[in-house]
Formats: C-alpha cells, structure tokens, sequence
C-alpha cells in the first residue's frame, strides 16, 4: 500500500455517496471528500438546509443535495440515480446515517435505559435506520459498481465496548448488526473489484448524536470529527485494491494520511 496524503486530485473523476452528510462525521467525511477531487452526492432525511451549507462550504458544483430516508428502498434508488445519471457512475458508498441513543432518552450518558424501558417505536426507527438503511442503500449501489468492476461501500461503525455497554439498546445492537452485513457483503462481493469495509472515529465524537447539555469536561474530550477523514480517502482510492472485510478505526490513523504500517495499526479483520 502506498503512502496517502490529503492532497487534491487522489479521488478526482470518483462519484462519492455519503448519507448523513449534512453535519457531524457525514459534514466531515463530504469536504474531505471534495478536497480530495470527488463529486459527492449527500443526502439528509429531513436537515436539507444543513446539507445546503455543506454544499455552499464545499464549492461550486461538487456536492449534489438530495433530501432522502435511507428507510425507504424508493428513495436509495433515487440517490444512486442522482449520481450516476449526471455522472454516469458511483464509486464510493458511505452509509453514515444513523440515530442514535438520544432518541431512547437525552440523558443517556449518564441515567442508562434498560431495554425493557425503551419505546418500541424508538427501537424500531433506530434499527431500521441503522440497519435496514445501509442494506438498501448497498442494494441499490452495487449493481453499478460491479458492472463497472470496482467500487467502495464503507459503513460508519463504532467502538465494540459501545456495542456491549449497558443501556445502548438499540444503538449497540444496530451497529453489531452493521458489522455483520459488512463482512457478509465482503464475501459476497469477493472477485468483483468492489470492497466492504467498517470505519469508526474510535472514540466518542462530537456529532448531533452527543446530547447539548454534557459537562464541558466532558464535551473537551470528545474526538472531533475530522478524525475519521484520512482512512476514508484511503479506503475510497484505488490504494486499498483488495482491503476488504475489514475494520478500521480512525483514532489509530496518522491525520496526515496513511501509509501500509499505518493500516495495519488501525485495521483488524472481520
């Protein structure tokens, strides 16, 4: 693998789909994307006015907004046909959208919520979104990505003590589940030219998943999104051919890019 830098032009003429791209790690992962040379396309469920700034922010003509429910298999398809009607293609899938334990209770950081107290509705939304949207969202990517013989699908994980910490039901077990259809789909996309990999920022981040009124020393050390930039443009360029069904974790990632050592600090096998 050969040393990546956060330089213009590694990704230019890719089309990128980023869901949840209008704040936290999505916000992120769409200008560093941009930076890069890609066109991306970012969807948002209902925030379409925070997806417009992040389009302002990234320059004329590089972001394409499209307002879409990842729960919905009509609307993932219009999201792949946003990229590759003007674009004639998709390369890069990154299923970021999510919710997250503040929909089960504001103060889940500090007062846990049993799973026999947690809404079923909120379960519901929470798996469907974190579960149910990356599969239709791959669904409906993947036909072109193997028709064109390459192609990247990078779902947005999370820590493994999350997963298992008491009260994050149903958020620890959506993204158990995420790494599951991430491996699975690696194997089913073997020979294709199209990888399946999982990213994770490492840590507790500072995205819209945090609730507002965490102590400030708390809030202080929270990772901040960037972080996760560097190893997605790594897995999104041609460099990581081959990497797939794997795991990387961003914190593990040098911010100035990554080179072979570092994908092997920071990655780990399914």
């Amino acid at each position: 693998m050969q040393k990546i830098s956060a330089s213009a032009g590694r990704l230019a003429g890719r089309v990128a789909i980023v869901t949840g791209g209008g704040r936290g790690l999505g916000r992120a992962m769409v200008l560093g994307l941009v930076r890069a040379g890609a066109h991306v396309v970012a969807t948002a469920a209902h925030e379409t006015a925070e997806l417009a700034a992040v389009a302002a922010e990234a320059g004329p003509d590089r972001v394409t907004v499209v307002q879409a429910d990842v729960r919905r298999a009509a609307d993932c398809a219009r999201v792949v046909e946003a990229a590759i009607g003007p674009h004639g293609r998709v390369d890069i899938l990154v299923n970021n959208a999510g919710r997250g334990m503040k929909y089960v209770s504001e103060h889940f950081l500090t007062e846990p919520t049993r799973f026999w107290e947690t809404d079923p509705e909120v379960w519901r939304m929470v798996i469907d979104t974190n579960v149910n949207g990356p599969f239709l969202m791959a669904r409906a990517a993947a036909p072109a990505m193997r028709a064109a013989g390459w192609g990247r699908i990078v779902n947005i994980s999370m820590n493994r003590e999350t997963m298992r910490r008491a009260g994050f039901s149903p958020y620890g077990p959506s993204k158990a589940a995420l790494d599951s259809e991430t491996v699975i789909w690696a194997q089913d996309l073997a020979g294709s030219g199209v990888t399946v990999n999982a990213l994770l920022p490492g840590g507790a981040t500072l995205t819209g998943m945090i609730p507002q009124g965490i102590a400030p020393a708390v809030r202080a050390k929270l990772l901040a999104p960037e972080v996760i930039v560097p190893p997605l443009l790594w897995l999104a360029s041609p460099a990581s051919d081959g990497v797939t069904g794997m795991r990387f974790n961003a914190a593990l990632w040098p911010a100035d890019g990554g080179d072979e050592a570092a994908a092997e600090r920071a990655g780990e096998r399914l």
